[in-house]
């Protein structure tokens, strides 16, 4: 469950931008938010609000934007189409954080998005994108030549979105986190779908890879164990998701990771056996193996939770 804002997004603190206001001696040195207060306001209010935000605050000194509460974000798709005719303005931007909401406000997976394609498309000088919520998400495959990080937090990532990820080509990308969720809020994809992501051919400058909030855990550490894109990673990041001791044996059964400076598990299903075994297995390698869960049970069965779902 998320329940805080970011303070600071993009290296920049956090500024919510209300019209009229007065403007900080260096407009550039925040990242502006951008949000109405009623959850339920009607979209002309945030239109007004981006309008307002356009005609008071310098266009080359809009570098980063938070998008908070657009009005019924359980329904209404966030109106990216108004981000993406003010970009050829905003030469200067650098960061976009899509749907920073927390669960007081709207839960993830309720969060409804649109394809984010065209944002992509008209901000050429973006560096960092961050999305939160899966529900409606599209995206295309792109060529984005600056985009070094980028991160959708999901309960649900679509695999449609997981595969055109993987077959963007995006030469600057150095982060890519991308929080799978689970089946029941919308996140469908398989291994399969990972398949051009751990590929790492679209991705060459990719040092940190977040495979994380995964309900098929197990699955996804197989299918790392052989990854083509490991090797050239210094952070691993399997963490938030369901992970159990066949997911461990995998790791340990599959290609050298001692070149990891951080192994990231935490909120897992591991004995506490095998947790000591990775661990032991990577003494250069930073293995967080914080917060162990326990199953479940559910009709005679374990069920296990990922850390983010609703």
């Amino acid at each position: 469950m998320i329940n805080s804002h970011v303070s600071s997004f993009a290296g920049l603190p956090v500024l919510p931008f209300t019209p009229g206001m007065a403007l900080p001696d260096d407009p550039s040195a925040v990242a502006w938010r951008l949000e109405v207060e009623d959850f339920e306001a009607d979209p002309e209010e945030f239109a007004g609000l981006v309008a307002a935000l356009r005609a008071e605050v310098p266009a080359e000194a809009v570098r980063a934007l938070v998008i908070g509460e657009w009005g019924s974000a359980y329904e209404r798709a966030l109106p990216v189409e108004l981000l993406v005719e003010a970009a050829p303005e905003w030469t200067g931007l650098r960061g976009v954080f899509l749907a920073d909401l927390v669960a007081e406000q709207c839960e993830i997976s309720w969060l409804t998005l649109p394809d984010i394609t065209p944002l992509l498309a008209a901000c050429p000088t973006l560096g960092v994108l961050w999305v939160r919520g899966g529900q409606g998400l599209r995206l295309e495959p792109v060529r984005h030549p600056g985009l070094r990080e980028l991160r959708f937090e999901a309960g649900g990532l679509p695999a449609a979105v997981v595969r055109a990820v993987g077959e963007s080509d995006l030469p600057a990308l150095e982060r890519l986190d991308l929080w799978l969720g689970t089946s029941e809020y919308g996140g469908d994809a398989g291994v399969d779908d990972l398949a051009a992501v751990l590929s790492g051919a679209g991705q060459p400058a990719l040092r940190h890879l977040a495979l994380a909030n995964a309900e098929i855990a197990d699955e996804v550490a197989a299918a790392v164990a052989a990854a083509p894109v490991v090797p050239r990673l210094a952070v691993l990041d399997l963490s938030m998701g369901t992970l159990t001791d066949a997911g461990g044996a995998a790791l340990l059964a599959g290609q050298p990771l001692t070149h990891l400076t951080r192994l990231d598990l935490h909120h897992h299903y591991l004995s506490e056996e095998m947790a000591a075994r990775l661990v032991d297995a990577l003494p250069g390698v930073r293995v967080d193996v914080s917060d162990p869960q326990e199953a479940d049970e559910y009709d005679g069965k374990p069920y296990r939770y990922t850390a983010v779902a609703e």
